[in-house]
Parts: C-alpha cells; sequence; structure tokens
C-alpha cells in the first residue's frame, strides 16, 4: 500500500512539474498581426542609432537632409522631439545611456562624443583624433567612456568628469573598430569589421584579439544573460557566441544580420538588413520568432523599448519601426 501511495504521489509530483514547465516556457501571447508599426520622424532624415532612455523614452539619432538636427525623442504617447546638436553636419550615430539619464551620442563627422541631459542640455567632448570617427559608445564600471574609434583604429577612454580622452590603438591595423558591449568580465569587447575578428581590451588597455573565418565581416555585439557576447556577422550569415575565454559557437542566420540587443524577456532579437525583418533567438541558437518590416530599405540598429517592444531604424526609408512580439501592452 505505501509503495504504491509514494508511486501516485510522484505521478502528481511529475504532472505538477511538467505544468509549470509548459507554462513558463509558453510565455506571455505572441503578437499575431500587425506586429511591425512604421513611424516616420517630424524632420525628413537618416535614423541610425538606438537607445532607450529615462521615463519610457526611446532615443534616435537623426541626420537630417535640411536643418541642424541630430536627435530625436519618442515619448510613450508617440510624441516626437527633436533636438539640434551644437556642431552642424555633426552626422550622429550610436548611442548610449547611462544611469542618470542622459543620452551619450556619436559625432562621426565632427570626432566628438555629445552628451544630452533630459533637459535637454548639451555637451560636447572633443576626441584625441579629429578623423577618430567614433561609432560604439561603451558605459565602463570605472565610470569612463569607451568609445570604438573606426577612423583612429583606436579604443577612446572619455573621462566625464574632466573631458580628458586618451586612445589606446588597436593591435590590427586598418581593422575597421566598431560597436562594442561591456563583457561579465568587466573589459571593453568590441568588432573588429574588416578585420572579421573580435577584440577585448581590458580597461587598462591590454588587447587580445580572437579571429573569425575571414570574410565574415562582423557588425554588432552584446553581452547576454548567459554571461557570453554574442555577435552578428553580416557576410557569413551567422550568429556568433563567444565565452570570455575566447570559446565561438555560431549560428547560420540568414537575411543580412546586423543589428543586436537583448530584449526584456532574456532573448536575443536580430536585425535583418536585407531581408527587412527581425528575428528573435534564444541563447541556444533557436530561431523562435520572426516579423516582417514592411517598406524598411536598410534596417540597422536596435534597442529594447516600453514593456516587451523592440524598437529599429531604418536608414536609408528615414523611418522607425516598433515590433511587438507579444500581445501584452500593446
Amino acid at each position: 500500500m505505501r509503495r504504491f501511495v509514494i508511486s501516485a504521489w510522484l505521478v502528481v509530483l511529475g504532472s505538477l512539474l511538467a505544468g509549470a514547465t509548459a507554462a513558463a516556457a509558453s510565455g506571455p501571447p505572441p503578437c499575431q498581426t500587425g506586429c511591425a508599426t512604421a513611424i516616420v520622424p517630424p524632420v525628413p532624415g537618416a535614423p541610425f542609432g538606438i537607445t532607450s532612455g529615462p521615463r519610457g523614452s526611446i532615443w534616435f539619432s537623426l541626420s537630417p537632409t535640411g536643418g541642424l538636427a541630430g536627435l530625436a525623442r519618442v515619448d510613450q504617447q508617440g510624441t516626437i522631439a527633436t533636438y539640434a546638436v551644437p556642431t552642424a553636419n555633426a552626422n550622429v550615430g550610436w548611442l548610449a545611456v547611462d544611469p542618470s539619464g542622459a543620452i551619450w551620442f556619436a559625432e562621426r563627422r565632427a570626432g566628438k562624443i555629445g552628451r544630452i541631459m533630459p533637459n535637454g542640455a548639451i555637451t560636447e567632448f572633443l576626441l584625441p583624433t579629429a578623423t577618430a570617427l567614433p561609432q560604439g559608445i561603451v558605459l565602463g564600471p570605472d565610470g569612463n567612456l569607451y568609445v570604438t574609434e573606426q577612423g583612429a583604429n583606436a579604443i577612446a577612454r572619455l573621462d566625464p568628469a574632466t573631458g580628458q580622452a586618451t586612445d589606446f590603438p588597436v593591435p590590427t591595423p586598418n581593422s575597421t573598430t566598431q560597436s562594442g558591449a561591456l563583457g561579465p568580465d568587466g573589459a571593453i569587447w568590441f568588432i573588429e569589421r574588416s578585420a572579421a575578428k573580435v577584440g577585448r581590451m581590458t580597461l587598462g588597455g591590454t588587447f587580445t584579439e580572437y579571429p573569425l573565418s575571414p570574410g565574415a565581416f562582423p557588425n554588432r555585439i552584446v553581452a547576454a544573460p548567459d554571461g557570453a557576447l554574442w555577435f552578428t556577422e553580416l557576410r557569413a550569415s551567422k550568429l556568433g557566441r563567444m565565452t570570455t575565454d575566447g570559446t565561438l559557437t555560431e549560428f547560420p542566420i540568414s537575411g543580412g544580420p546586423v543589428g543586436i540587443t537583448v530584449g526584456k524577456d532574456g532573448q536575443l532579437y536580430i536585425v535583418l538588413s536585407s531581408a527587412g525583418a527581425v528575428d528573435r533567438v534564444n541563447l541556444d541558437g533557436q530561431v523562435t520568432g520572426h516579423w516582417d518590416l514592411p517598406g524598411a530599405m536598410q534596417a540597422l540598429q536596435i534597442a529594447t523599448g516600453f514593456g516587451l517592444d523592440i524598437w529599429v531604424t531604418d536608414n536609408f526609408g528615414g523611418k522607425l519601426y516598433r515590433v511587438t512580439p507579444y500581445d501584452v501592452g500593446r
């Protein structure tokens, strides 16, 4: 009798665990229709960089066809405000947000890094090289900013308190240094696009480089919840995963992978530039969702937004896209 009771209890426990696992795996209800909405900024131009900001806002860079606007902000009601950057024709690109809610931006033609406070006040910081062509901006744990400089082939360390900036040359010449992320090891990880490498720099300026297949043309890199760095390989049509000890795993992904971000659901969202779409990929490298971006001409950058939504810039098409992977909060 005791054996029967124990066996029955194990069956019930197994059913409960299976039900809990299935419920956890199901997650929020997926979006079925109208999951991607195109938004046209009030100033004609080319949206490029994008990041989430304070109070549920979305910030994006906007190189206009006329005027001085270089930044734009979308609030939760969908209202778009634009902000002129003091330096004309700065060609604002990549963006990052700091814990205070300030938005940092790369002025690619001007060789500067800018900061806009929540009240709209803008400060610009010169980099050591006028032709630095700054790209990715990483907030370091030491309070400094680390900037990938494509033109200078270096990583710049910028002290926001003093404005002092120092260049650390990347070992491989003409590497097309681009896109950075803070790794779980406290180092700066970055892309060497032309060199087909992933780079790592300690805060003291010591470099390690990890080669990929020739011609892979890596693009964007992020730190993911699994403790690894994930990055897109545009021409290799792959998604790369690298642990902090340099172990590389790659997963096939078609459609021109460029932008990458970590969603609030803990999965990766990938911009497929040539396909005009977004894929969701779990941390096992499996595609778990796909959303077309109707009319997109060159989707590039991607960021999390309000709730569980995702935002994408369409550089050539002059648009933003709001993607809602789930029905929650639409």
